[in-house]
């Protein structure tokens, strides 16, 4: 049978609110691309004001893929999203259009590019781990995460009751930190990686959940809540989501709820600079820039 080299991948990485999209239609257009969602959050089907979610008319004809896939009782898994992306990695390339992976969803982007396979899990550590969380919350977790693999910690909000069940999982299963288990990189396909920040991003992410509330977040939030947002272990603790939840349940006012979303999503995008810089093969860019497509072109090769 003839070889046929893995297809090129344009990866579109970086912090919130830095301008990826934008970006990647730019690209694709320039480029022949679809867009392969890379945005955890934005796999769940009715997180769209929340999630910045590109409407259909928002996309500007340009294919995107994995998005609203799961419900958002679904809790997430990389190993399922490696699976879906890459399947939409290698159709786009087969019609002979140019894949470009957009998100800033760090581990999900390194699940797609890198030949990256995910320790095994064991129900009844994972059963005991999860009742502790539900009994105890995210704080004693966490606590104890730090102490046995500040690495991880470093790399998981405090807040994400989820990924802490899973490193702690993975670290009594192996009886290893849970960064040692990760494998060291190894490309599957040929990637170019560009990554978009700003000096002004604190001052958009503020503008953003501005216009989050401003354009219907809490109805979502209400609707979402009706097919169990509540419940959802990865969904319900989303940013924006949990705040909102706890502003309709009468937990904070709208100016607190909107308050810890702006502080939350900055203590995100310090995490996302921190996770992306580590690797050099990433190409930064001004997203301020008058030349940013030009320059993202450049890069691209």
């Amino acid at each position: 049978m003839p070889f046929h080299p893995p297809p090129r991948v344009i990866a579109v990485v970086g912090p919130t609110a830095a301008g990826k999209s934008a970006l990647s239609l730019a690209l694709a257009r320039e480029l022949g691309g679809e867009v392969v969602n890379a945005d955890s959050m934005q796999l769940y089907r009715g997180m769209d004001i929340g999630t910045a979610k590109l409407s259909v008319a928002e996309r500007e004809g340009v294919p995107h893929h994995v998005l609203d896939i799961w419900d958002v009782t679904f809790p997430a898994s990389v190993a399922e999203y490696q699976s879906a992306a890459r399947a939409a990695v290698d159709d786009i390339a087969a019609r002979g259009r140019v894949p470009l992976l957009v998100g800033g969803s760090g581990l999900y982007v390194r699940a797609v590019l890198e030949d990256f396979a995910f320790p095994g899990t064991d129900p009844d550590i994972r059963a005991r781990l999860e009742a502790e969380l539900a009994d105890a919350g995210t704080g004693v977790l966490y606590e104890r995460l730090r102490t046995r693999d500040p690495v991880a910690a470093g790399k998981i909000l405090p807040s994400n009751g989820r990924r802490i069940v899973r490193a702690l999982e993975v670290i009594e299963m192996t009886g290893r930190p849970f960064t040692a288990s990760l494998p060291a990189p190894a490309p599957v396909y040929p990637s170019v990686q560009i990554a978009v920040d700003r000096a002004d991003l604190d001052d958009r992410i503020a503008a953003r959940v501005d216009l989050m509330w401003g354009s219907g977040l809490l109805d979502e939030v209400r609707e979402l809540a009706g097919v169990g947002l509540r419940e959802g272990r990865t969904a319900g603790r989303a940013l924006g989501y949990q705040q909102a939840l706890a502003q309709l349940d009468g937990r904070c006012t709208e100016k607190e709820a909107r308050a810890d979303t702006v502080q939350g999503t900055r203590r995100f995008v310090r995490r996302q600079r921190s996770w992306f810089r580590r690797d050099p093969a990433v190409t930064w860019l001004d997203g301020a820039s008058p030349t940013l497509v030009a320059d993202a072109l450049a890069a691209a090769g």
